[in-house]
Parts: structure tokens; C-alpha cells; sequence
């Protein structure tokens, strides 16, 4: 059985999905790359700024509210400052993050990576993540493969596709990896 690697890159971190007051109705918000640091005395509040796709009102994602600077190791303090693109990423890729602070999560845009692959003979196919999301296995696969909603539903009533570790294909999300197997 051959083993294949894919890999998901994003283009974007998901957009967050609230109520936008301008607008009047649930809008994407998107990362707009930098925090905001505000001194309240001795305690730090740090937010990740979105911006409202349709009319760039701003909401402010909480990271840390009301924490010790000195809970904070300082070049982590220094990346907030300086909005290191890593500690955005990082951030701005936390759904459970998004979620917590009272939004829904967006698809984020992305693209996938890796070799041509021969369907002839049987495949033990990875696709990784650097990152959960919310992105469908049954997507990602219907767009490696090639094939139709109702050709992956065939495929995957006969067993010729399944998870190697027993998850449904229909309903379940990327996680950091997702093993399957491909049969002719």
C-alpha cells in the first residue's frame, strides 16, 4: 500500500462571524493582523483586532483580560507589541478562541499541497493540518479525488474509502491529521 502525504495550507485565518451593528446583520469579521495593549494599572487587557468585511467596524478579540504582566513571558509581551505574524497566526487560528469570545467560525480560504496521485492500487492517504478547523474531511477528499457528492457517497457505502481510525466521513472536521484509505 502506497503512503501519500497531503498537506492543507491557509491562506487566511478563518473569519469570525457576528452581529455587525453598522451593518445590521451577522457579517464576516476578518483578522486584521495586529493587537491592541491596554494598561489598566498593573494588569494588562490584550486584544486581537477583526475588522467587518463590509464596512471595517472593529471588534476586539479577547486574548488576556486583566493578567499580570509578569505572567507573561517578554518576548511573547514583545510580540503582542510589535504584532509578530506568528503570535497573529497563532491567535487568529484558535477557533475555541473565536468561539469563546462569543462568534461563530468561518471557512478559512486554503489549498492543498502535495504529489500527484495514482488511484491504481491501494493508498494510505495523510492529510495534515497545522491547525483544526472546521473544514469537512468529505470536502477535502471530494476536491483531492476529484469526484461528485453522489461518487463519494458510493465510494464510501462500498468501504472503498474509509478512516483508518473509524471516523464517519460524512460529518467529521480536519483535525491536525486525518489517516484514510483508498481502495479500487
Amino acid at each position: 500500500m502506497q503512503i501519500v502525504n497531503v498537506d492543507i495550507q491557509y491562506l487566511s485565518p478563518p473569519p469570525a462571524i457576528k452581529y455587525c451593528k453598522k451593518c445590521g446583520k451577522k457579517t464576516e469579521y476578518v483578522c486584521s493582523g495586529l493587537f491592541r495593549v491596554n494598561a489598566q494599572r498593573k494588569y494588562l487587557d490584550i486584544w486581537l483586532i477583526y475588522k467587518c468585511s463590509n464596512c471595517d467596524s472593529t471588534w476586539n478579540m479577547t486574548i488576556y483580560s486583566r493578567i499580570n504582566p509578569k505572567s507573561i513571558a517578554s518576548e511573547i509581551l514583545e510580540g503582542f507589541h510589535s504584532n509578530n505574524g506568528e503570535l497573529v497566526e497563532k491567535y487568529a487560528m484558535d477557533t475555541e478562541l473565536i468561539q469563546k469570545n462569543g462568534a461563530e467560525v468561518g471557512l478559512p480560504k486554503y489549498k492543498i499541497r502535495g504529489p500527484a496521485i495514482d488511484f491504481s492500487m491501494p493508498i494510505e492517504l495523510h492529510i495534515k493540518s497545522p491547525y483544526p478547523s472546521r473544514l469537512k474531511v468529505s470536502a477535502l477528499l471530494r476536491e483531492i479525488l476529484n469526484l461528485s457528492q453522489k461518487a463519494f457517497e458510493q465510494r464510501i457505502t462500498n468501504e472503498s474509502i474509509r478512516s483508518a481510525s473509524g471516523l464517519d466521513l460524512k460529518k467529521c472536521r480536519i483535525q491536525t491529521e486525518v489517516v484514510l484509505i483508498i481502495e479500487n
